[in-house]
């Protein structure tokens, strides 16, 4: 099947030669790029679509997320507390997610972050409540109703607040089991080959809620399947506080310690880091998940994403909804890009330099740089078009590619993923949106209900 993307107003494919186009197209056969140009394409095609007055990009790379807590934004008690009181608060409420929860929270997040965009994402279910497992089995067949490419990390979480660590028993696993799910999600998800619209990774959550011992084990589980590792790093002052009364070592120096800085691995936030960290997370090729929002919404702290852009492999991310309390892709490349200029001045990062993070920055974070991330033959057809002509880029055609950072287009009007049409028009094809909503917000008041 040959389909033709044509009459593109402006391209940016984000290849290695940066090459932007005017008056463009895009040949597609089944799932793969074929040929991109300009002017007019001489050869047959099965389908023709026209993205005329468009601004067409690669599909953005959501690198770190929570789903299900898409059920529990703008909860009351959590509203102005940091992250620790956060966790503590919220962990009561969560452990009364089912598969239910764990499905229409995915239908929700990925449906709102493929509307600003996002044609892969990855997702950090870190905790089982009484021992389902099932809820990941739960977001994985979301995620392939939705038809997003999807990089999921079973997480995990064995230290319960008994043992010295945050979470209270409910939500929490021994390590035989964390360890035997992780194995067999591996098994039976996992697909290494180009292409792939399903990987997995493993993610326990966090130095203050597993232990080194299962740091370590899902190391070595990576190292056994050839899996990527993930994990929350440096988030907070708090957090170095604790590593160093737990560990006698900094966040940094503790990953370092039991084999976590190798290129396996992506952390997400690293806001609080010292130039000795910077130097040994670059020189071990470690990536990072940036969480603009997340970081500003909880009072975390600004990440030096300015000191580590030419460092680091550095993708962004919306991180959890109730942490954010969004999935918008748009704003929060838009936040990335203001954050480091209000701290560091004007010309600490430019609008391409941050797109390129929400593009081929997070495809080489998820290692899947090969066939994601720009727009050249040889990739898989994931690509966006947002329309020029609406009212919010009124006024901003000088330059359509940083539109994007500076103005604010609010949602995308076209998604491709895997060649598929998955957003036209601004509609999401072939669901019933109003359906989803009434759903989420029917299980959201089911479990808030719960007795704590």
């Amino acid at each position: 099947m040959k389909k033709l993307f044509k009459n593109i107003e402006y391209l940016a494919t984000f290849d290695n030669d940066e090459r932007e186009l005017k008056n463009a197209y895009i040949l597609v056969e089944d799932n793969v790029i074929k040929e991109v140009g300009t002017g007019e394409y001489e050869g047959e095609v099965d389908e023709i679509y026209d993205l005329d007055s468009m601004l067409v990009l690669p599909g953005f790379v959501n690198t770190h997320h929570h789903f299900y807590q898409t059920l529990f934004r703008n909860v009351k008690g959590a509203q102005n507390v940091k992250l620790f009181d956060w966790l503590v608060f919220l962990y009561e409420r969560w452990k009364h997610i089912d598969e239910e929860a764990s499905y229409v929270s995915a239908l929700t997040a990925i449906y709102e972050m493929m509307l600003t965009g996002v044609t892969t994402t990855t997702d950090h279910l870190y905790l089982y409540p009484y021992g389902n497992n099932a809820i990941f089995d739960a977001e994985i067949e979301a995620a392939k109703r939705t038809g997003v490419r999807f990089h999921p990390t079973r997480g995990s979480m064995s230290l319960s607040r008994k043992d010295g660590g945050l979470p209270p028993d409910s939500v929490v696993q021994t390590e035989e089991e964390i360890i035997e799910e992780s194995i067999r999600v591996i098994k039976q998800y996992h697909d290494p080959s180009k292409y792939s619209m399903l990987r997995i990774a493993l993610a326990p959550c966090s130095p203050f809620s597993v232990t080194p011992e299962i740091m370590r084990e899902s190391a070595k589980i990576a190292e056994e399947y050839d899996v990527l590792l993930h994990t929350h790093l440096a988030e907070t002052l708090d957090e170095e506080e604790f590593c160093l009364e737990k560990f006698g070592k900094r966040p940094v120096d503790y990953m370092e310690e039991i084999g976590w800085l190798n290129p396996r691995v992506w952390f997400a936030h690293l806001v609080h880091l010292s130039d000795k960290d910077i130097e040994k997370l670059a020189k071990n090729d470690v990536g990072m998940a940036h969480c603009p929002a997340s970081n500003m919404r909880l009072g975390s702290g600004i990440a030096r994403v300015k000191d580590m852009k030419d460092k680091l492999r550095i993708g962004i991310a919306v991180d959890g909804s109730a942490s954010n309390d969004t999935n918008n892709f748009l704003q929060e490349i838009r936040l990335a890009f203001l954050l480091q200029r209000v701290k560091y001045g004007a010309a600490a990062i430019t609008a391409r330099e941050v797109l390129r993070m929400a593009t081929m920055g997070g495809a080489r974070v998820l290692r899947m740089d090969d066939y994601i991330g720009s727009i050249e033959p040889g990739k898989a057809a994931d690509f966006i078009g947002i329309r020029l002509d609406k009212i919010e880029l009124a006024g901003c055609l000088d330059d359509p590619v940083a539109s994007v950072v500076f103005c604010d287009p609010r949602r995308v009007d076209t998604v491709v993923i895997n060649g598929n049409i998955r957003i036209w028009n601004g509609e999401i094809v072939g669901e019933d949106m109003q359906k989803i909503i009434e759903w989420q917000n029917r299980k959201s008041r089911e479990l808030l209900a719960k007795e704590k």
